[in-house]
């Protein structure tokens, strides 16, 4: 349990995860390198990715920045998960909760952030040892749910995603999130292979994250 807490610890201290859904594995690991250039160390390879599996693995071996914490999302069932944990998933997302994804997760002591939107959702999280909750879409509560969830669950760790900008960013944190998960306004570039649009996002998000 060590691990899995030291890897929260880590993300907490990127608070940005890029996420990323590539058009083919090399152009999710291209648009990766483009937000680690850019200082955004936090990175979700979705599994609607072709070999997403393969891509976090490559990152892994690949990358020798030490603040590097690669994550697998859209992780629909407990088979996509132990996938992800073999290929060195430090993390793992999902649209929605899932108790056996869960279970996997707490197998082998890595963090699971499941989608929840409602108290009862995230209650049965809580309850199988869920350590933070992913707020999504977040566009549809804005910041203010996230204050709203804090008053029956004070203690909650909330990941907002979807709906993060640069011009929310501070509202986002202001209300309490641990981290934020952010997809087109950072990574959009990359499905034309801008990358290096791609790294001047990261750069203006880790900026920004670091002036609140």
């Amino acid at each position: 349990m060590i691990k899995k807490y030291k890897i929260l610890s880590q993300l907490q201290a990127c608070g940005l995860v890029a996420v990323i859904r590539g058009s083919s594995a090399e152009n999710a690991y291209q648009t990766a390198l483009a937000c680690i250039k850019g200082q955004v160390t936090g990175i979700e390879i979705a599994f609607t990715t072709p070999h997403a599996d393969h891509v976090i693995e490559r990152l892994s071996k690949d990358v020798t920045d030490t603040r590097l914490i690669i994550g697998a999302g859209t992780v629909l069932d407990e088979v996509s998960a132990r996938i992800a944990i073999l290929a060195d998933a430090n993390f793992i997302v999902s649209p929605n909760f899932d108790p056996k994804v869960a279970q996997i997760c707490n197998l082998y002591g890595i963090p699971y952030f499941p989608g929840c939107y409602t108290p009862q959702d995230i209650q049965q999280a809580l309850a199988a040892g869920v350590d933070v909750i992913k707020i999504f879409p977040a566009s549809l509560g804005g910041p203010h749910l996230l204050a709203e969830l804090k008053g029956p669950f004070p203690n909650l760790n909330l990941m907002p995603s979807g709906g993060v900008t640069l011009e929310n960013l501070a509202a986002w944190f202001e209300a309490g999130a641990f981290i934020v998960g952010i997809g087109n306004q950072l990574v959009g570039p990359g499905q034309s292979k801008n990358y290096r649009q791609v790294t001047t996002n990261a750069l203006n998000f880790y900026h920004q994250f670091h002036s609140i």
